[in-house]
């Protein structure tokens, strides 16, 4: 058995090409271009999200001779297309989830009183980070486009359902994306007709919503796409952080996972039943057999986009790897209190300001560029603090934090966590699990692979175990939460 798990994220996309006992073979990968159209806008050419996924599969499977038995789909969730049936043509750029460009209709729609109906039909508080009012700002924007949906003649969907369709010909989601939406009705699984009429997205467009592992179709014979994909089947699709949470083996209820990608994302898993919680997500963990699981959720909207930043910006770094280095320095020489809250667009969970701007605290002409660059990265713990503890108030107990993500790897940050949230923190040696996630629910479609299998599959591992005393946390939260009031009054 050999699966084929492509991995479409914010900066890139990635083919990861994995064996029977979920070992990679090989790997390939391609930037993202990022498209900034104006403040606060985050576009990508939905066209190029389809090509880099192609290229990297011919260059994963170049010269293997091997055919895959199955490919498995993980996505950034959020991001939305809208595209011509007849023709297949995007009409508007793929609006990213980092997007604030519908703030504003966000705002109308919690004056008009809807906050509560969405939150309980969804899970979801009413942001610009979710999906709708993006399709519906897309209907506004393209002339003609309302009319043509309201037709029939235009489909939308998030990337995974791109890539289906532009690889299938079908239209199909799975819950883990449809629950992303703010238009899915996370309990009676299924669209929502109030939400669409609310949000403007005329239910037409949406796609039909599946289990997580499920056969979404073979691949079409096209001249677009490798031969080496024709007639493969595509057996699962899952949002990237679900399907990490899954590639993480969190199959238990308490199981926590953060991801440290372009942003932060933290999932525990909370058994068959939602747990409800003001400022965090209740979302679908995934999907097997018609038999959901759920998980609660928050989101740091800029975590390793920060350290980008440092590189790419201000040029203090010249790659990302550096920051741990620079912080280290840092540590043995500065006892001062810098902060940086790291907010370019936005604060996610558990607060949910959506005007909130990034913002350093603390500084004085003594720091040091090492010092900023150690604000930055103990300012991405500072966030995840904050979301492991407000998921501690749902009544279920934190069993374990597993990590993955880029930023992941440095060792200077997980340290920092640990002693932070005073709990053992395991990061797996191999980092790609979002991807792995979508390998073994792939593989139980197929019929390889069960729960119980993958349970008893024991990684190579680093475990980080804290060493900051509790005077210190404490003194360090205080500090944190002053600079997080500050920026947020800006």
């Amino acid at each position: 058995m050999n699966i084929l798990a492509f991995d479409q994220g914010t900066t890139s996309s990635r083919a990861i090409l994995f064996n029977d006992r979920f070992e990679a073979l090989s790997s390939a990968s391609q930037p993202i271009e990022q498209i900034y159209p104006a403040e606060g806008y985050v576009e990508h050419s939905a066209e190029e999200l389809f090509s880099s996924v192609l290229r990297c599969a011919a260059e994963c499977l170049y010269g293997l001779k091997i055919k895959p038995d199955a490919i498995g789909i993980t996505n950034q969730r959020e991001t939305v297309v809208v595209w011509e049936r007849a023709t297949g043509r995007p009409i508007h750029n793929a609006i990213v989830w980092q997007c604030r460009r519908t703030a504003d209709a966000c705002e109308k729609l919690k004056r008009a009183g809807f906050a509560d109906y969405i939150k309980e039909k969804t899970g979801l508080p009413i942001d610009a980070y979710f999906s709708a009012t993006k399709i519906s700002r897309i209907l506004d924007t393209v002339p003609g486009a309302r009319e043509s949906a309201e037709r029939g003649e235009l489909a939308c969907g998030t990337v995974d359902s791109w890539l289906i369709y532009r690889l299938t010909g079908n239209h199909l989601t799975d819950v883990t994306n449809a629950s992303r939406t703010m238009l899915y009705d996370i309990i009676n699984r299924r669209w929502d007709k109030e939400l669409c009429r609310i949000t403007g997205v005329p239910e037409c467009m949406l796609p039909e919503v599946v289990d997580s592992a499920h056969d979404f179709g073979s691949v079409r014979r096209d001249g677009d796409i490798p031969s080496s994909l024709w007639g493969v089947h595509v057996l699962s699709a899952l949002g990237d952080q679900q399907a990490s949470l899954f590639g993480l083996r969190c199959f238990s209820e308490g199981d926590v996972k953060n991801t440290y990608g372009t942003g932060c994302f933290t999932l525990m898993n909370t058994g068959a039943l939602p747990k409800k919680d003001r400022d965090l997500i209740t979302t679908p963990a995934w999907s097997i057999g018609g038999r959901m699981m759920y998980a609660l959720e928050g989101s740091v909207f800029n975590a390793g986009s920060a350290i980008q930043w440092l590189r790419d910006s201000l040029g203090i770094i010249s790659r990302a790897s550096d920051i741990t280095e620079a912080a280290e320095r840092s540590a043995k020489l500065d006892n001062d209190n810098v902060m940086f809250v790291s907010a370019f667009t936005g604060l996610g969970a558990p607060y949910w300001d959506m005007y909130a701007r990034a913002g350093f605290v603390g500084i004085t002409r003594a720091t040091s560029k090492d010092r900023i660059c150690r604000a930055v990265l103990e300012g991405i713990a500072f966030q995840v603090y904050d979301l492991v503890r407000a998921m501690e108030t749902s009544g279920v107990s934190v069993n374990s934090l597993t990590v993955d993500g880029g930023a992941s790897a440095s060792d200077y940050l997980m340290k920092f966590q640990a002693g932070l949230l005073d709990l053992t923190i395991t990061r797996p040696d191999f980092t790609e699990t979002t991807a792995l996630g979508a390998a073994f629910m792939a593989a139980i479609t197929l019929g390889a692979a069960d729960m119980d299998s993958l349970s008893v599959l024991e990684p190579p591992c680093r475990k980080f175990s804290p060493s900051m005393s509790e005077e210190q946390r404490r003194e360090l939260l205080s500090v944190w939460q002053r600079a997080v009031a500050a920026i947020r009054a800006f």
